[in-house]
């Protein structure tokens, strides 16, 4: 019986095979059934997007009617992780989770390991988050007019730390220094945890950090928040305003995560993993998730996403000229 049912197996694939030849490329309904999806995560474990990628496997798994297995490939700002994926066959088996860092890596990066818009096949941007400026409670401001005040009497004195260079915590503080005429001095650490430390304990006086992580120490009273960085208040932290109803208009910093495949997936491809992500993005686990996470939810179409992409490649260009980045 065993025979028998490998005998049957070989036979389809090597049908399926037979015509892939004929056709000269795999499509969509071609790929076996029972390939397994990589979905490449390059990031962290433990970080929101991990967290949020490993929600959403088990309702993947069931819409696209396949095994999904994550991979956590993080460095380099989530390039090596992406390099991998670019170098995916494109049958629409890998996918990956990248964050706002794949349009700021080319400003970081000299050598960088592919075109984060020629290389990709755009599907969804699935999700958006903010930072939250705080100050160490030592600092006499308490409202972001008095701080910037402080900031205009004092340039170049006040020093803000971030979780390194061109990240999502530093450029927050470069985007505010430019829309409030201040200037400010950064200290880069490696990584979040150290960046938190210094600025509870005083080393720096100012930063932008994720709503999530700041909370606790806001409720605590070891920092003070002055105003979050997106469109609307946080629900993490509802009495802290925005930067733009704190005087600052033309304020808005919203890091956000987008699923992406290898470049040249068939628009029926894309279609079939858009869809199948939208659903998932629907289902009451996945909104509580993201709810905890602080990141609103997104329905953003593949050429939205794709046009998306270029947009916000020119904004963080523009930023990292501010913010004096060269790429090493």
């Amino acid at each position: 019986m065993a025979n028998t049912a490998n005998i049957r197996r070989q036979t389809i694939l090597g049908a399926a095979a037979g015509f892939t030849l004929a056709c000269g490329r795999t499509s969509w309904a071609q790929t076996p059934a029972d390939k397994p999806m990589r979905f490449i995560l390059p990031m962290a474990p433990g970080s929101v997007g991990d967290t949020l990628a490993r929600g959403l496997v088990r309702h993947l798994s069931l819409a696209l009617k396949r095994p999904v297995l994550v991979e956590n490939l993080p460095g380099a700002g989530g390039m090596t992780g992406t390099a991998q994926l670019v170098r995916s066959a494109t049958d629409g088996t890998a996918l990956a989770l990248v964050s706002s860092s794949h349009v700021i890596n080319p400003f970081i990066f000299k050598n960088m390991l592919y075109d984060p818009i020629k290389d990709v096949t755009p599907i969804t941007v699935i999700g958006k988050s903010m930072m939250v400026l705080v100050v160490n409670p030592a600092v006499a401001a308490q409202t972001v007019a008095e701080f910037i005040q402080l900031l205009k009497a004092s340039p170049g004195k006040f020093n803000y730390g971030s979780s390194g260079n061109g990240g999502v915590t530093h450029l927050p503080v470069e985007m505010f220094n430019r829309e409030a005429g201040v200037s400010t001095h950064h200290i880069p650490y490696r990584g979040l945890a150290a960046q938190v430390t210094d600025t509870v304990g005083g080393t720096v006086e100012f930063g932008a950090m994720p709503v999530g992580v700041a909370a606790p120490h806001v409720r605590s009273g070891r920092l003070r928040a002055l105003a979050v960085t997106g469109a609307t208040r946080s629900a993490l932290l509802p009495q802290v305003p925005t930067l733009r109803e704190s005087g600052l208009g033309g304020y808005l910093y919203e890091p956000w995560l987008a699923i992406i495949g290898p470049a040249g997936l068939s628009a029926a491809q894309v279609q079939s993993i858009y869809s199948s992500v939208q659903s998932a993005l629907q289902q009451a686990d996945i909104r509580s998730l993201m709810e905890a996470q602080d990141v609103s939810p997104v329905v953003m179409s593949p050429a939205d996403t794709a046009a998306y992409f270029q947009s916000e490649l020119l904004a963080y260009g523009a930023l990292a000229k501010h913010a004096g980045l060269r790429p090493e």
